[in-house]
């Protein structure tokens, strides 16, 4: 036998049983993220005990991945719906027969220094930011165009206990004006500041099902709305820039590659992933190549 075919690693070879038997599944690294293998989204969509599993799982993984998925947008938008009502997206466009499937085309009409690589997590600049997201490849670069997902409960847990006391009462503004509305025109941008003010949320969030901590700041976070108090601030300096010096140093936490698990899209593969206690990242390397995706972003609560 080949040696080198013995030292193949194979992820579905390796797979385990879920705690019911119903799926088999891999972990993807040590901190988060799983590959579900045998697994129909469409038949997921329609029955209670398997979608009862997944929701489990994507509690304990926080991010699930899947291959060959040949949905149709009606099962997509209808398993995305087992989550919680779907939301649309003010910028991207969305499918005009199923909103809320927003589609995220990227192909040779885009401009090469259109960026979406940023660590963020989906439309915190809302009040009540997304629960989480399925989201479907349509077409793929034939290499490049991944995605990177971030545990933000781990970050948070890693951090040194003086910056977590510091950080403990502490909340920011997020801001689609500041990053969506940056490349409008003055008018454009105010109209769209106007639609959508400002939210604020804590910097450490609690997660709604598990109790996890979770460090609550990412790229649509402009600044820190209570820092400046005779605690923290004696000169200028300590506020600006020390402020935003504390709030780079809490944003920075998700590139830490420990954190983190990377995704290679292939057409008709899928991630579900959990918003409130992730990041991720859309890696841009792959242009002039096509890569478009299909996403079901569900409405989530108030971060507390």
């Amino acid at each position: 036998m080949n040696d080198t075919a013995q030292l193949t690693y194979s992820p579905e070879r390796h797979a385990i049983l879920s705690p019911s038997g119903s799926f088999r599944l891999t972990p993807m690294t040590c901190s988060l993220g799983a590959e579900l293998f045998d697994v129909n989204l469409g038949d997921v969509s329609r029955d209670d005990a398997l979608f009862a599993e997944l929701r489990e799982l994507l509690l304990e993984y926080k991010v699930l991945f899947f291959r060959d998925q040949d949905m149709s947008r009606a099962e997509h938008v209808a398993l995305a719906e087992r989550f919680g009502p779907l939301e649309d997206h003010p910028v991207a466009g969305s499918d005009p027969e199923h909103p809320g499937l927003v589609r995220i085309y990227k192909d040779l009409d885009s401009p090469a220094e259109h960026y979406e690589n940023a660590f963020h997590c989906d439309a915190t600049w809302r009040d009540n930011p997304p629960m989480g997201c399925v989201l479907r490849a349509v077409e793929t670069p034939p290499v490049g165009g991944d995605t990177i997902w971030v545990n933000m409960a781990l970050a948070y847990e890693k951090l040194p206990d003086r910056v977590k006391e510091q950080i403990g009462g502490l909340r920011a503004r997020h801001s689609i004006e500041a990053s969506f509305g940056a490349a409008q025109t003055l008018e454009q941008r105010h109209a769209l500041h106007d639609r959508f003010p400002d939210a604020e949320h804590p910097v450490v969030r609690t997660h709604p099902d598990t109790g996890e901590k979770i460090l609550f700041v990412n790229s649509f976070a402009t600044h820190f709305v209570n820092y400046h108090t005779p605690d923290n601030i004696r000169y200028g300096i300590d506020y600006a820039p020390g402020s935003s010096n504390l709030l780079n140093y809490l944003i920075s936490q998700a590139s830490i590659p420990e954190y983190q698990v990377r995704w290679r899209w292939t057409p008709n593969s899928v991630a579900i992933w959990d918003n409130r206690s992730t990041q991720h990242y859309a890696v841009q390397d792959y242009w002039p190549a096509v890569r478009k995706m299909e996403r079901a972003g569900i409405v989530g609560d108030r971060p507390f």
